[in-house]
């Protein structure tokens, strides 16, 4: 596939980003070295080889959840700079 200035210009508008002069020479080569890396797996025989549906044989090994108190109200609220009751206080952030 030859990547040509316009499909370049189409995708760094998609992204966002501007390459001029040098730059945009530079994107050219490296998106071609890209692709034609990608095309050496079309000389790969893939016949015979089945679907890849999991990179390992193993199973997820979860832990039981179970639900435990690890620190009280009164501990989580110890050491806050500002406090009100059973809440932190902070500073507004939006204002109406």
């Amino acid at each position: 596939m030859k990547i040509t200035e316009e499909i370049v210009d189409h995708i760094a508008h998609l992204a966002r980003l501007e390459f001029e002069g040098d730059k945009k020479q530079a994107i050219i080569q490296d998106m071609e070295n890209i692709i034609s890396f990608m095309d050496k797996l079309s000389e790969v025989n893939t016949d015979n080889v089945e679907p890849l549906i999991f990179m390992t044989e193993g199973y997820n090994n979860l832990r039981e959840d179970v639900a435990v108190d690890s620190i009280t109200q009164d501990e989580g609220l110890k050491n806050a700079p500002k406090k009100d009751s059973d809440y932190f206080r902070i500073p507004k952030v939006l204002d109406k």
